[in-house]
């Protein structure tokens, strides 16, 4: 078990080669983790795999793995509402050491940090106060709950464009990008949720419907759209924006910018989107 500088804990599990449930001492180890942990909250669970295999069998045998432990916990410890269950399968750095690739991580926080929750998660930030101003501005300095800061650039032309937006406009969220096959924002995209919260925060007459797409398939089986819609939504909620002047929908693929299947990357990249539609401005 390590501790992560954002105050989230970690408990690995591992597999023997090409299974998905858990040796007795493996067992064992994590019933006694449970027993240790029964106040704390799960944040998410990764499942990983060797690279033994073709990528589609170590993707579902990582997916397995991950449902193997929820069984497990079957609601004895409390998990977070938007929790997400993520399978690298191999597709992660490999350590020389097979074994230690084939496992299972569960992400979890203290009772101690519960009350702490969001500022860990980096779903609000602290100490953050916009500064009223008629221009908006081209970055924005976050506090970390360990102290540190994260500066942000921002897009100032989107910004603009979504304050003077007309109701029924449409803009899309250039550069929002998901870890794969999740709802949860790459690090790198997290200035773009400050956009939107900049704007939110100054024009108070702005209302919106945050509307999710993916690509590639045909069935949003995993209902991703809604889910990255949400998690929009979300970090507007906890960073105060009230929830009368937003809402969110998943359209799954069933708006495509390029027909299915798409030729190339570009294409992809262009129908999983999130866009915002104004409701009133």
């Amino acid at each position: 078990m390590t501790l992560n500088s954002n105050a989230q804990e970690q408990f690995s599990v591992y597999f023997e080669s090409n299974k998905h449930n858990l040796t007795t001492a493996e067992y064992d180890s994590f019933l006694q983790w449970m027993a240790n942990n029964k106040d704390s909250k799960i944040l998410s669970i990764h499942g990983f795999t060797d690279e033994d295999g073709t990528n589609e069998y170590n993707d579902s045998l990582a997916s397995r793995r991950v449902e193997s432990i929820l069984k497990i916990i079957d609601g004895k410890i409390k998990i977070r509402e938007d929790f997400k269950k993520i399978s690298f399968g191999e597709n992660f750095k490999q350590s020389p050491d097979k074994k230690e690739n084939r496992k299972v991580v569960v992400y979890y926080l203290l009772p101690k940090d519960l009350a702490r929750e969001e500022e860990i998660l980096g779903m609000k930030a602290k100490g953050y106060v916009l500064v009223k101003r008629k221009t908006f501005p081209d970055k924005v300095t976050v506090t970390n709950p360990n102290g540190t800061k994260s500066e942000y650039k921002l897009d100032i032309e989107f910004m603009k464009t979504l304050d003077e937006a007309q109701k029924g406009q449409k803009l899309k969220i250039e550069n929002l990008n998901f870890i794969l096959n999740t709802f949860a924002v790459t690090n790198e995209s997290r200035g773009k949720l400050y956009e939107l919260l900049l704007v939110m925060q100054r024009n108070p007459k702005l209302k919106i419907d945050i509307q999710g797409h993916v690509c590639c398939v045909k069935s949003d089986k995993q209902d991703l759209s809604t889910q990255r819609a949400k998690a929009v939504y979300k970090f507007l909620e906890i960073n105060e924006i009230d929830k009368t002047r937003m809402s969110y929908k998943g359209f799954g693929s069933t708006q495509p910018l390029f027909a299915l299947p798409e030729k190339t990357e570009t294409e992809r990249a262009a129908n999983r989107r999130v866009e915002i539609e104004i409701i009133a401005n």
